[in-house]
């Protein structure tokens, strides 16, 4: 069984893979525009798994809080970012840099988190609790997937 940080790390990973996938598709075809869709569903479904059983918790320690709070705001960011590559043509002029601009934030997101943050969490969470965010993360995690795919 992982713990929460491992558990994290999977949809990191598919994060990463998405983004760098998405740096190298060519304008023309529909290839772009579906790994946009897997990258923002990926990043929609892990965000809102990852505040209701990661960062909430996390809120309730003051050595925790600031970090948590400044991880949530970043989700938002990317949000706007996803929102706005939407509304555009992803062979339209400027579409790939909007994107380029979303991936760099993904990435520097993801090392903070599992560079700074997770070593914050890790002091504050007992390894029971690690254990139990994570079949909670997890299964928050397959529930929105599932209704994401629906």
């Amino acid at each position: 069984m992982m713990n929460i940080f491992e558990a994290l790390r999977v949809s990191h990973d598919t994060q990463r893979a998405l983004a760098a996938r998405l740096m190298a598709s060519g304008p023309d075809g529909p290839e772009r525009h579906k790994i946009f869709l897997d990258l923002k569903r990926e990043l929609k479904v892990h965000e809102t798994a990852e505040e209701r059983c990661f960062y909430v918790p996390l809120i309730e320690h003051d050595a925790t809080v600031s970090a948590a709070r400044h991880a949530i705001h970043e989700h938002h960011q990317m949000d706007e970012m996803v929102e706005d590559l939407e509304g555009r043509p992803v062979n339209g002029p400027g579409w790939m840099n909007g994107a380029r601009t979303l991936c760099e934030k993904v990435e520097h997101h993801l090392k903070e988190e599992e560079t700074k943050f997770f070593q914050e969490a890790g002091k504050v969470l007992t390894e029971g609790q690690k254990m139990s965010l994570a079949k909670d993360y997890e299964a928050e995690f397959l529930t929105l997937r599932t209704s994401e795919a629906s």
